[in-house]
């Protein structure tokens, strides 16, 4: 069995503002209906494929447990990053803890924010990768390019590829300017740097013994000391601070002689800036691409999105133009530009705006929450609870709160009183009142929440008890 193993801790600012730090593009549904990362976890899923071991942040764990339910998976092992520090302790962390469970197993790294369409085709590259694991090498996947990207690392083939068959990797090649990419395209033996590896976990530990030998004592020690927190894995902050923030191709797989590249000639995109959600998505007549409530005229070559029901994004005569709206902010610019979104990003960063990390809508493990109104000593939020879900029993210092529930019917704790609030009924919750509120029922609950006080921030709460131990905190 090839147990896959799910990076899910970027931020993608490169889809900014769509993707942003609290709520990153692989959990978004950016092509089709379903997440980047429940796509993900579905093609690596099913005959010859063990439950998935995922390497997330912890803000992300309980939207990680959601959309894996949601997609019919099962979760399998979920470990807890203390903090980022790139793909090679992560790869590490999730080898070390397969390899105690199983000493020969097989492991199939990948990003969890790619596209792949056809997951047949890749099935069958990972089936012709497994015969160079057999024989003790660190497999990786590279995809024939459709034109000189310059967004992307390259893989210089050792040999002429024949089909699915490896075959040396003579380097790795940084990402090129237009010019070296073009070079490179053309001379028919250099591929895209996918990001996918395909190794055998005593191989893979083998190699960081040799190259990257910093690592391996205090990867080994975050795993060893890991804390169970409902059913995840919480890696041991102070060992893994130790740890070098380093990619896996930086710290081994460069280093390495035993590598194998398997040619994938099937459609691929990491989906690393607008123009490449325009050039996977479909697309109308003039190759204009659009999603929500949005009007085109005359434009062509051009992606319009709008994130919001209520906000009507109109292109007249666009060119090579990508316009995406969101409730809090739009981004106008040129295809070619799509690279520079994140030096925006670090923009915003540095003026404390807080669009650049944060989205108006915060979700939660029970459900999510939006700001509607907020004044100096008032706030209006909707929040949703989904069925079977409850939020912590607290108390506030600073804030009252007026809940006005508009869908389904709310199970309402306050102080010794225990009652059920259903549509158009209301109920008030005085400052310092310890209360919580909980969706007994089989549909989503949604009400309305009128806050006043002398301060309103998320960090004004203390939880008494909590179905998500999530501790003290905004989140927790």
């Amino acid at each position: 069995m090839i147990i896959p193993v799910l990076l899910a801790g970027g931020s993608g600012t490169r889809l900014w503002p769509l993707s942003r730090k609290s709520y990153p593009k692989q959990f978004t549904a950016l092509i089709g209906d379903e997440s980047l990362f429940a796509a993900s976890a579905r093609r690596l899923s099913g005959p010859g494929y063990a439950a998935p071991v995922t390497v997330t942040g912890s803000d992300f764990r309980f939207i990680v447990t959601e959309q894996l339910a949601e997609a019919g998976i099962d979760p399998g092992a979920i470990l807890i990053e203390p903090e980022g520090r790139n793909t090679a302790p992560a790869v590490l962390a999730a080898t070390l803890y397969a390899a105690a469970i199983d000493p020969e197993a097989i492991l199939l790294v990948a990003p969890s924010d790619h596209v792949i369409p056809d997951s047949s085709a890749f099935h069958a590259a990972v089936e012709a990768g497994l015969a160079a694991v057999k024989e003790g090498k660190l497999v990786t996947f590279g995809i024939q390019p459709g034109y000189a990207e310059t967004g992307y690392g390259y893989l210089e083939l050792g040999a002429a590829p024949a089909g699915l068959a490896p075959v040396p990797l003579a380097r790795f090649v940084e990402k090129p300017d237009a010019a070296r990419a073009a070079q490179m395209v053309a001379a028919g033996n250099f591929m895209w740097n996918a990001g996918i590896f395909l190794f055998a976990a005593k191989d893979m530990i083998a190699a960081f013994h040799a190259h990257a030998p910093g690592l391996i004592g205090p990867v080994e020690a975050s795993v060893t000391a890991a804390k169970t927190d409902l059913g995840f894995l919480r890696l041991d902050p102070v060992a893994w601070g130790a740890a070098e923030d380093i990619s896996l191709d930086y710290a081994v797989m460069e280093k390495a002689a035993n590598l194998s590249v398997v040619p994938f000639t099937g459609a691929w995109s990491d989906l690393g800036g607008w123009d490449a959600v325009w050039r996977e998505g479909a697309q109308a007549a003039g190759g204009v691409g659009s999603s929500g409530p949005v009007t085109a005229i005359d434009c062509e070559n051009s992606l319009l999105r709008s994130e919001s029901d209520g906000l009507e994004v109109v292109g007249i005569g666009l060119k090579n133009i990508f316009a995406i709206a969101t409730p809090d902010a739009v981004l106008v610019a040129d295809m070619s530009r799509a690279q520079d979104v994140k030096a925006a990003v670090a923009a915003l960063k540095k003026k404390g705006a807080k669009q650049a990390e944060a989205f108006p809508r915060d979700h939660r493990p029970w459900g999510w929450f939006e700001t509607l109104a907020l004044g100096n000593r008032f706030q209006v939020k909707r929040i949703v609870v989904h069925p079977g879900a409850a939020l912590s029993l607290q108390s506030h210092f600073h804030r009252s709160e007026h809940w006005i529930v508009v869908e389904g019917t709310a199970k309402v704790t306050i102080d010794e009183t225990v009652q059920l609030v259903t549509e158009n009924q209301s109920v008030y919750i005085p400052l310092g009142g310890v209360h919580r509120m909980e969706n007994p029922g089989k549909v989503p609950m949604v009400l309305i929440e009128v806050q006043t006080g002398t301060y309103l921030g998320e960090d004004d709460i203390v939880r008494y008890d909590d179905v998500y131990a999530r501790g003290q905190g905004a989140k927790g």
